[in-house]
């Protein structure tokens, strides 16, 4: 049976103040999660913390890359030492973030073991890059360059990271969740990689869209795949204390039967949890759906 091990990755590199001079609070998730009692109702070991630098844009300005872009790439090479021994050890990381750019130090790891996919659940594509500015908006934050960038697409030092890029390949990456009108989808359908909206999970059904996720991922040439859970998946009804609550997300329970086929899958080895911000959650409801949620899924028996 699969050990888990919870890791604070509290890095916020990859998202923009959310006001002049303020940082975004995202890097508090673990902490707040933490304080739910998660460590002890998943049964988990303790895995850490890998603790990021600090933040600050400096001299940074529009047109200049991804802000952030050398201590992302530093901090994932040393979250990937961290995660990859664990899955060598055939232990199932919990990565608590941080934004979405702590990703890059999970696939990263699974590189350098072999050869990965990602179930990637969240409300947008994030595959903004250089060659999409037009459609996307400018690159900067990492953040929503997810997508993009652990497939190879943007700037090498956070893509090509020890020369290994792509990290995951287009047709090993399933994205679920994402809002209906999400501007990335026209480029993802063309490219092949996978990508079912909240419409398309309504439609068919999240426990038969999980499905067939675990198909593409299962039937692939895969040592594996890992799930990477953005709390902006969730419509904003019920999570809004993310930095982009745009509506039409997936409720609770919608989000709870896509997710629990996936996390029991033998071939699943890790999750990353990111986006969650305590600053914009006074009353800490939200720590506590994700926590409750998180328990549901992964708790060991």
């Amino acid at each position: 049976m699969r050990r888990n091990v919870l890791i604070d990755a509290p890095s916020n590199l990859g998202l923009r103040p959310p006001a002049p001079g303020v940082v975004p609070g995202c890097y508090k998730l673990a902490g707040a999660l933490r304080e739910q009692g998660l460590l002890r109702r998943l049964g988990a070991l303790e895995g850490g913390v890998v603790v990021p630098p600090r933040y600050g844009l400096g001299d940074w300005s529009e047109g200049d890359g991804d802000f952030h872009a050398p201590a992302i790439a530093s901090y994932s090479a040393r979250l990937a030492r961290r995660v990859q021994g664990h899955v060598r050890s055939g232990d199932f990381p919990v990565v608590l973030g941080g934004d979405c750019s702590i990703l890059l130090g999970a696939v990263l790891a699974l590189r350098r073991l072999g050869r990965y996919g990602v179930a990637y659940l969240d409300g947008h594509g994030d595959f903004r890059h250089p060659d999409n500015t037009a459609v996307a908006g400018p690159v900067g934050a990492a953040a929503g360059e997810g997508v993009a960038q652990i497939t190879g697409r943007g700037q090498a030092e956070l893509t090509d990271i020890e020369g290994l890029r792509p990290y995951v390949r287009d047709e090993d990456v399933c994205l679920l969740g994402v809002r209906d009108a999400d501007v990335d989808q026209p480029e993802l359908a063309g490219l092949g990689i996978s990508c079912t909206n909240v419409g398309g999970i309504r439609r068919h059904g999240p426990e038969a869209v999980a499905r067939e996720a675990l198909r593409h991922l299962q039937n692939s040439p895969l040592d594996g795949f890992w799930i990477h859970l953005d709390a902006d998946v969730l419509d904003p009804t019920v999570m809004p204390a993310v930095d982009s609550p745009d509506p039409g997300g997936l409720f609770t329970e919608e989000l709870r039967s896509l997710l629990a086929p996936l996390a029991a899958s033998p071939r699943c080895v890790g999750v990353t949890v990111a986006i969650y911000d305590p600053d914009r959650d006074p009353d800490g409801s939200g720590a506590v759906l994700l926590a409750d949620l998180l328990t549901d899924v992964f708790a060991q028996p």
